[in-house]
Order: structure tokens, then C-alpha cells, then sequence
């Protein structure tokens, strides 16, 4: 540049500024607008106003009313963002005072020389205020002084903007060594030249400006990225770790815009390749971290023991062990367990002997429990245990009943209690033991005692009398601890009576003789069958065996056709209390 174009040009500059400063005092006049003063530090630093750059340099800015956001940006130090709230016909005074950050920056070096628009801000590789490296006026003269914006080598796109307006904006690819100079009065027309001194250059402050000369160094951006675990099972948690360094911008694949650094839990589904993209005016980086996942199903079950007995008696479960089943499906989205349906993926649950069998007889049998687990990886595992049950089902104890046989005409009724002997006493206690030890193995059995008599009298005495037969049996019965509501009586007095026919057939099956006494007087031995009580074990319908005692001491009284005497009925009944079986007789044919 010869002496005439410096003078040009500093006339320029100084014509600028008149224009500039009559601009700021019309605004400052104006009522309907407000002014901001603001004042910055370093000097050279530049003020953007809702995002748009406006100059470097302290100044007078004339504002509409209302809120604005006032940023001062300087490379090599730490912007600062402010909301401010302008009023029309007020001056707001701003001071910004930045501060150092980052180190020094290495070379080797290429130099982007800008020509043109010297108030416009650079900014490289975004359009954001974030992106600001300088403006024009730093890095538009490399002759006596040095104006230099010194970048790695690269491609790099360039933005110059003033005021909400793009001046120009382009890619611009330099070598180590290389100066590119962009001509924005020209469409942003790029001449390469020579920079050797880029070769050579060692480590440069973010920052230097002195008079009439400024030397920016771009730091490259840096990224790192890694996971806490490579290999890891479906739903399982990896842990992202990362930093970046001179990095405006950080996203990271599938988790979208992150802190410049930071870590963050994951649990991915898939095997993935997470990419760590930093952008900054130093250029773009990328760094990758993979999480390999196993898409299968951890999954476990057992049973605590592989053993359990069961004992089934009747109606009545006597042993029914138990063991408690174990289950493990970290991650399982769905978990089921056949037979018991969907369960949590982690759990115990008690399970009890309880076979399939059902009929009387020995138990054998596996139970085998089924573990079946899906997850939001897709794989799917399935398990099983077997719990082998042993014991058996038995009957319950038999019923042993008893018919028992009266006295003619007993009990009477000024003697409602006397008339059973001392054998027909004792096998009804033998009946009520029975009953007794089976209804804890069939508590639905009842007892039903059904009272006859035989054939002489009148319809109404004997069906009198059969209820008075019945109502002892059954108060002999509650004696021995029968609960009342277990025995129901019922008289049917002369009717019903077993014929003679079945008379001698029950005679002949005894396998207790028959006394010839009874087989000599065939008509009174008939009459003796049918002075009797049967019980019926309820619901089964089992009845007791109309077998007469025949070999019992008092056999012959409970025979005789005549009324035997009160004190000879008496005296045969107790001796079920004293236990003696001496035998009894009474005169008579």
C-alpha cells in the first residue's frame, strides 16, 4: 500500500466516525428510543444485540424499549450474556469487563487474511455469537503490522456479519504455511499466498493486540468419549463419559445436546455406537464409544429342597410339606412361571405338595414349574424345576355301627334310660369311637339312629316306643362326645319290619351261633330282630348289620317275648359300668 492509500484510508476512517457518532447523538435525541452505553474490556472486544453484531470497541447503542440481550464476545475470554430492560428517553449504562480463559494455542499455522467491512464480525465454523473469533479490522493487514486470525490446518467456514446481515459467507481450506485471503468486496474472491512464518511459529497467547496489530490463534477442538462398560446384558446400566475442549456446541447420538462435559447412565437395547460431536471455531470433532449388548435373558429358578412329603387321609391333608421356589430374571420385561402366571422378574414364592393324583393309593409325582422370560432386547430364556412329592392317599377309618337290641317294651316311659344291656352299650361305644376318629378325616358324616319295634300293640304305642329306642341310643351317643348336631333319630314304630325270611338268612350268615333257644322259638326270635335301633352313617347310607348278640350275657332278656322286670333290665345294664359279663337269666318260655 503506497502513502496516498494510507491517507485515503485514514481520512475514510475518520469520516466514518463522524457519521457514527452524529448517528448516536440523533438516537441519543430521540425520544421514542432509549440508549444503552456500553463499555468493554479489552478494548477491541465486539457487542452483539439480540444476537446480531453491532461493532467492537465501548459505544452508544440506540435501543427500542423493551428487553434486549446484550453480549460482549472477545477470543481468548469468557463472554458475557445480559438481559437488559430498555426504556424509551433513558440511557442504560453497561460495563463489561472479560476475563482470560484458555491457554496457549500450538501450531503449525495457516493465516486467514480478511479484506473489506473492517466493523464486521468473524465468526468460524457457526453463526452464532458463540463462534466469534474477531472482526475484519484484526485481520486485514499483514505489511508493516501484524493482522493475523492463525487457525490449524483445515477447512473451515467463515461467516462476516454485521447487524443481521451476512456480508459473506463461505468454506475456506488452508495448509500449514498458507495465507488465504478473502476479498468480501468481491464476492469473497480467495487468493492463496505464502505464510512460512506459520511453520515456525511456536505457542501464541488466545489473544494479543497492540497497536495496529492483533494476533488471534484458533485452538483446535478436542473430544473425548468413553463407556464404563463395553459388554453389558440386556437392561443392564453403562455409564457415558465425556469432555470436550474449545467446543461450542456437544451432542452426543441418541442422547441429543450435552454439557461440553459430563457423564450420563444409559441402557441401551441393542448393541449401539454412541458419537460425540463437538463443534467449535477451531473446527469439528468426533469421537464413538460402543456398548455390545447381550440380547439374552439372564434367568434362574430352583426349588430349596427337591423333596416333599404329602399324606392325604380321607377329606383330611395330614402332611402337606412345602419348599419355596426361587426365581431370578434381572431385566425381564415379561415374567411368567407355569403354573403360577406372570410374576415379578425377582421373587420367592411358598408351594406347597399338592399332586395331581386324587385316588386312593401311593404318591409319586414331579411338579415341574416353568420360567419363562422375554426382555426389550428381544432374547428370551426359559427354565424349569422340579419338585418331586411323595406319600400317599389313604381311606379314612371305617365306621363300625352297630345295631342294638331292646328288651320287649323298653324303655318305658316313667324309664326312659333303661333298656339298652351291657353288650348293646358297649358296642355302641365302640360305634361312637369310630365315628369319632373318622369324622377329623370326613367332618360332612352324620349319624342318623332309626328306632323300630316289633309287631304287637298298637300302631301309636309302638311308634312311641321306637322314638324313646332311638332318643337313648342318641343320648348314649352324645355321651360320648358326639356333637348334638351329628345325630338325628327317627321312630317308625311296627312299620318296616325285617321279614322272617331275612330273620333266618341273618341267622344262618351269623358267625356267631345262634342259641338253640332262639332256632327252637323261631316266631319269638323273629319279634327280637325287630325290637331294635339301626344308625346310618349320613350322607353315605352306610348301614349297621342287624346281627343279633347272640354269645352276649343278657342275650336272653333282650330275647324273651314277655316284659322282662325293671330290676332284671337294671342289673343287665350295668354291667357295661363295672365290667362284669356274668350271664343273666330270666324264667319264661
Amino acid at each position: 500500500m503506497n502513502l496516498s492509500k494510507l491517507l485515503k484510508s485514514i481520512s475514510g476512517f475518520f469520516a466514518l466516525a463522524f457519521l457514527i457518532s452524529a448517528a448516536h447523538l440523533a438516537a441519543q435525541s430521540d425520544e421514542t428510543t432509549g440508549t444503552v452505553k456500553v463499555h468493554v474490556y479489552p478494548k477491541q472486544a465486539y457487542v452483539f444485540v439480540d444476537g446480531n453484531a453491532i461493532r467492537d470497541g465501548s459505544q452508544k447503542i440506540a435501543l427500542s424499549p423493551g428487553e434486549h440481550s446484550i453480549g460482549v464476545y472477545n477470543y481468548g475470554y469468557t463472554p458475557d450474556l445480559r438481559k437488559v430492560s430498555v426504556e424509551a428517553g433513558k440511557t442504560l449504562d453497561l460495563e463489561f469487563a472479560l476475563q482470560k480463559t484458555g491457554g496457549e494455542v500450538n501450531g503449525p499455522f495457516a493465516d486467514i487474511e480478511l479484506k473489506g467491512h473492517p466493523r464486521a464480525a468473524v465468526l468460524l465454523n457457526g453463526t452464532t455469537p458463540d463462534y466469534f473469533v474477531g472482526h475484519v479490522d484484526e485481520f486485514d493487514n499483514n505489511w508493516l503490522m501484524h493482522q493475523w486470525l492463525l487457525v490449524n490446518p483445515g477447512k473451515y467456514q467463515v461467516t462476516v456479519t454485521r447487524k443481521g446481515e451476512t456480508i459473506w459467507s463461505g468454506p475456506v481450506s488452508v495448509e500449514a504455511g498458507q495465507r488465504a485471503v478473502v476479498y468480501l468486496n468481491n464476492n469473497g474472491e480467495i487468493k492463496m499466498k505464502s505464510f512460512k512464518k506459520g511453520l515456525t511459529l511456536g505457542p501464541r497467547p488466545r489473544f494479543h493486540a497492540g497497536v495496529a496489530t492483533a494476533v488471534v490463534p484458533i485452538a483446535p477442538v478436542t473430544a473425548q468419549l468413553t463407556a464404563s462398560q463395553s459388554q453389558i446384558g440386556c437392561g443392564q446400566p453403562d455409564t457415558l463419559t465425556w469432555k470436550a475442549s474449545d467446543a461450542v456446541a456437544t451432542s452426543i447420538t441418541e442422547l441429543g445436546s450435552v454439557p461440553i462435559s459430563g457423564d450420563r447412565a444409559v441402557n441401551p437395547t441393542k448393541t449401539t455406537t454412541y458419537e460425540l460431536v463437538a463443534k467449535g471455531p477451531g473446527g469439528e470433532v468426533m469421537q464413538s464409544a460402543t456398548v455390545n449388548v447381550n440380547p439374552q435373558p439372564t434367568a434362574t429358578i430352583a426349588f430349596s429342597q427337591p423333596e416333599v412329603r404329602y399324606h392325604k387321609v380321607g377329606d383330611k391333608v395330614v402332611e402337606d410339606d412345602s419348599a419355596t421356589l426361587n426365581w431370578s430374571a434381572p431385566g425381564g420385561s415379561n415374567v411368567t412361571i407355569e403354573p403360577l402366571g406372570n410374576v415379578a422378574s425377582t421373587g420367592t414364592q411358598t408351594i406347597h405338595a399338592v399332586p395331581a393324583a386324587t385316588s386312593i393309593g401311593p404318591v409319586d409325582q414331579d411338579l415341574t414349574y416353568t420360567l419363562n422370560v422375554t426382555n426389550a432386547c428381544g432374547g428370551t430364556a426359559t427354565r424349569t424345576a422340579t419338585l418331586h412329592v411323595i406319600g400317599s392317599i389313604d381311606p379314612p377309618p371305617s365306621v363300625t355301627l352297630a345295631s342294638l337290641f331292646y328288651p320287649t317294651a323298653y324303655p318305658e316311659r316313667r324309664h326312659p334310660n333303661v333298656g339298652l344291656v351291657a353288650s348293646e352299650k358297649k358296642a355302641l361305644q365302640q360305634a361312637a369311637a369310630t365315628f369319632k376318629n373318622n369324622e377329623q378325616y370326613e367332618p360332612q358324616n352324620r349319624l342318623l339312629v332309626v328306632g323300630h319295634a316289633d309287631v304287637r300293640g298298637s300302631k301309636k304305642y309302638n311308634l312311641e316306643l321306637s322314638e324313646r329306642r332311638a332318643k337313648l341310643v342318641r343320648d348314649l351317643l352324645l355321651s360320648q362326645g358326639i356333637a348334638a348336631g351329628e345325630v338325628e333319630t327317627q321312630g317308625v314304630g311296627k312299620d318296616k319290619q325285617l321279614p322272617e325270611k331275612e330273620v333266618k338268612n341273618l341267622q344262618t350268615k351269623d358267625p356267631q351261633q345262634p342259641q338253640k333257644w332262639m332256632t327252637k322259638r323261631e316266631k319269638d326270635t323273629w319279634l327280637a330282630y325287630n325290637r331294635r335301633v339301626d344308625i346310618i352313617l349320613e350322607p353315605k347310607g352306610q348301614e349297621s348289620a342287624d346281627l343279633y348278640p347272640n354269645d352276649a350275657p343278657a342275650a336272653r332278656i333282650v330275647w324273651e317275648r314277655r316284659i322282662p322286670s325293671l330290676k332284671a333290665v337294671e342289673a343287665a345294664s350295668k354291667l357295661a359300668q363295672n365290667g362284669e359279663l356274668a350271664q343273666t337269666h330270666t324264667s319264661g318260655n
